[in-house]
């Protein structure tokens, strides 16, 4: 059986949304601290994906992070809930079944999408979104 794949957003999750420079990424470290010891691969579903390479991705995040790294979704979906098709064409693909979205898009996501965890944009991550990932994750 393959591990859980984490989709991960950047911005609204990693760091709040419009991030001074001193903030970027100033939420990856709790992040990194609620997936430790836990079983599950990344994939990098945020825009920054159609400006870097996923070298230069990985090295943006923690190195614990940076291991759980797998990949990045692939192009753009044009139309409705856009992330949501972009992840389901790349779980297809790779055979992925169990999965969550961490995000601050709720828009990029259909109404009740069971996978999405929503993360408040002005804040990005916090304690509640790590307790949601960890649940998930230790099912």
């Amino acid at each position: 059986m393959s591990k859980p794949v984490l989709f991960l957003d950047f911005d609204g999750v990693l760091h709040p949304n419009f991030a001074a420079e001193g903030q970027m990424f100033s939420r990856a470290p709790l992040l990194a601290q609620a997936l430790e010891g836990l079983h599950v691969d990344i994939v990098v579903s945020s825009s920054w994906r159609f400006q870097w390479e996923l070298p230069r991705l990985r090295e943006l995040l923690p190195a614990d992070l940076q291991a759980k790294v797998r990949g990045i979704t692939g192009p753009a979906h044009v139309g409705r809930h856009a992330r949501w098709h972009e992840i389901n064409t790349y779980c297809a693909a790779q055979g992925v079944a169990n999965w969550r979205a961490l995000d601050d898009a709720f828009f990029e996501f259909p109404k009740d999408c069971e996978q999405l965890i929503l993360c408040e944009g002005g804040r990005g991550l916090e304690g509640l979104q790590c307790e949601r990932l960890r649940r998930w994750l230790l099912g």
